[in-house]
């Protein structure tokens, strides 16, 4: 009966798209709108409108409605006037003739030196060029087409394109076809009108000179459109732009990664398992020399729960952690199940940043438990804090740089609209859920420890310098960032030369493999700091792989062929781009890895300190306590100590 009643839903299940993703039919001879987007450049990083080039402007502009994504990303989503319209092919089609002053050559110039590329849509599909391995016959898409070349000091402009569009139709499924693809390849062609009002595009066999700038003072732009049928249905065209070829290198980093993995769990599982047991064996021995001499860790197990310096950042630091862990756990789930993807453009950008103000919840409850542990009191001051604080410096950073990209005048800048939409979700949004988390974290009852803090602080003796917090913050660092700066790299170069990423599995299984390196990391610096009765353990795990990550963003193309020397980029020019850089590059996105990162390490810290040594902690007070009652009392060392103070 049940199988009945499952075939029966089965039968009446339907399949549906996503909004804003449903396919468009196309009669034949119906228009098929041709929509310019912004230019870019892998050098400046600055986008531009289209027409801030001297090129064919209709009479009315109509800009497409944006998301906020699209709107941070810089885009600017025009109409054209290229006449496109299903299944009816266009041989050199002359779209409209522009004069040339020396102001609009010195346009074409900075661009063509800063290898800008132009940037189309057919029916939310870009315009790619496609490229083609001698070697393997692999093909490969890139965004665009570039404004012209410069070859030998002379500038050419690609004043005319090739459109090559694919179409797919099935009468028996819908009527018309839909469009499955969108290549272009550009010319640049010195072409004259002939007596019958056409023009000289040129062929094969009679090829026409290339489209001087500098000799020339008008300029003649046309096009090609060819409809070419193909078998790929509307589900799959993406396919080909998103599909990657070197997933032999990505599996070799999840490869070492996991090497990585098994070396640390090896190492934990060494102290945990050999290491510790060997000490309970020993506590548990009745025939050991009860005046022996406790060392190491089990002489401070009074003061590791103490409660640390600047705890209130700290719990700060950590809810903001969870609040980002959280976010980008959420986000990379969304993107491999496909509901965020680069097809949907801004959809990523726009469902992290909605993601990150709703979990606002979380930090608020994260930083009130932690801080409550330590018996803090100024819960308004540590609430208010989280919500503020990495929101604030994050939101402080951008708008002063935004001021830069707003005197080059590019679409890169944020209007002050979108600036009023963030701080809506900002006061708005997230301030009340960190104060809602916050409430219900101080409602709970306290965080149980397993032993109790002593009242005086203990000495902390003079440490070797490989206890020390810099030589420890460059050793937890090097592992964490040797699992992932493969797949950092690919991440890196995408984002630098505007290249799809859709790698969504690879990248969490490597989110996975970093979390569980930073934990087996912490849970080993924590033994070792213990040994070493280094007390003041907990800071030092929000920096463990800050210095790593900012090398690496410095070093996947943040800062190369920037322009610095050309002519037409100045000082001004390089500030407006460093929003670009930074955001992309380094700033925020190293202290969103340090806080992320440091945040797990810490919470395993705590968890090693409060259960993976609790049964050994639990011996010791025993111990200390059946010794005191028999009259011995501590042995005196000869180790020099120094004060808090000191440290």
């Amino acid at each position: 009966m049940a199988r009945w009643l499952l075939l029966s839903v089965a039968l009446q299940a339907q399949g549906f798209y996503l909004p804003g993703v449903a396919p468009t039919e196309y009669l034949d001879g119906d228009r098929v709108d041709l929509k310019v987007n912004k230019l870019t450049s892998v050098k400046t990083q600055l986008p531009y409108r289209y027409y801030v080039l001297p090129y064919c402007v209709p009479k009315e502009i109509h800009v497409a409605a944006e998301n906020l994504g699209e709107i941070l990303l810089g885009d600017s989503i025009e109409n054209s006037l290229y006449d496109v319209r299903m299944k009816v092919n266009v041989s050199c089609a002359m779209l409209c003739e522009k004069m040339l002053g020396e102001e609009e050559k010195s346009s074409f110039k900075r661009m063509i030196d800063h290898e800008y590329q132009v940037n189309w849509l057919v029916d939310n599909l870009p315009g790619t060029m496609k490229y083609q391995k001698t070697s393997t016959g692999a093909t490969s898409y890139t965004n665009g087409f570039p404004v012209g070349l410069k070859v030998d000091g002379s500038y050419f402009v690609h004043n005319h394109v090739q459109i090559g569009l694919y179409y797919h139709s099935n009468s028996e499924e819908f009527e018309g076809s839909r469009v499955v693809g969108f290549e272009v390849f550009p010319l640049s062609l010195q072409q004259e009108k002939r007596g019958d009002g056409k023009l000289t595009c040129g062929d094969l066999d009679d090829p026409v000179p290339r489209f001087d700038l500098t000799k020339e003072v008008s300029v003649i732009y046309s096009y090609d459109v060819v409809w070419i049928p193909s078998p790929i249905r509307w589900a799959s065209r993406w396919d080909s732009y998103l599909k990657m070829h070197e997933g032999q290198i990505h599996w070799f980093s999840i490869i070492n990664s996991l090497m990585i993995v098994l070396f640390l769990s090896g190492m934990v599982a060494m102290i945990l398992l050999r290491t510790l047991h060997r000490d309970i064996a020993k506590y548990n021995d009745m025939e050991a020399d009860d005046q022996g001499e406790e060392t190491g860790w089990k002489l401070v197990h009074g003061d590791v729960f103490r409660k640390p310096p600047h705890s209130k950042a700290l719990a700060v630091s950590v809810g903001s952690g969870v609040q980002l862990l959280v976010c980008s756990c959420v986000t990379l789930v969304f993107s491999a199940v496909g509901f965020l993807s680069p097809v949907h453009r801004g959809s990523i950008l726009q469902g992290m940043l909605l993601l990150f103000t709703f979990a606002g919840i979380l930090a608020g409850y994260t930083s009130a438990r932690f801080y409550k542990m330590w018996k803090g009191e100024d819960w308004k001051k540590t609430t208010l804090l989280t919500a503020l604080l990495y929101p604030g410096t994050v939101f402080c950073i951008f708008f002063v740089l935004d001021l830069f990209i707003w005197g080059t005048r590019s679409s890169g800048a944020v209007p002050f609209t979108t600036m009023f939409a963030l701080l809506v979700l900002w006061f708005g949004i997230s301030v009340p859920l960190v104060f809602l988390g916050a409430f219900f974290g101080y409602k709970k009852a306290p965080i149980s420890l397993p032993v109790r803090t002593n009242q005086i602080p203990r000495q902390i003796p003079v440490q070797p310098w490989y206890i020390t917090g810099v030589f420890s913050c460059l050793i937890g660092g090097v592992l964490p960032f040797a699992g992932v700066f493969t797949e950092l790299f690919f991440i890196m170069s995408s984002i630098w030369q505007h290249q799809f990423y859709y790698l969504f599995g690879f990248l969490m299984l490597v989110l996975v493999i970093l979390m569980v390196t930073c934990a087996e990391i912490s849970i080993t610096l924590v033994y070792f700091q213990l040994t070493n009765e280094a007390l003041q353990w907990d800071p030092i795990f929000l920096a463990l792989a800050f210095l790593y990550f900012f090398l690496e963003g410095r070093g996947s193309g943040a800062w190369g062929g920037g322009g610095l020397g050309q002519d037409h980029i100045d000082l001004w020019s390089f500030l407006a781009a460093f929003p670009e850089r930074g955001f992309r590059g380094g700033i925020p996105a190293e202290p969103d890895v340090w806080i992320l990162t440091g945040s797990d390490a810490w919470y395993f810290g705590l968890y090693v300190d409060c259960g993976a040594t609790k049964p050994i902690i639990t011996i010791v007070t025993s111990r200390a306590r059946t010794s005191t009652q028999a009259g011995f009392e501590p042995a005196k060392t000869g180790i020099k100590f120094i004060s808090h103070s000191q440290q």
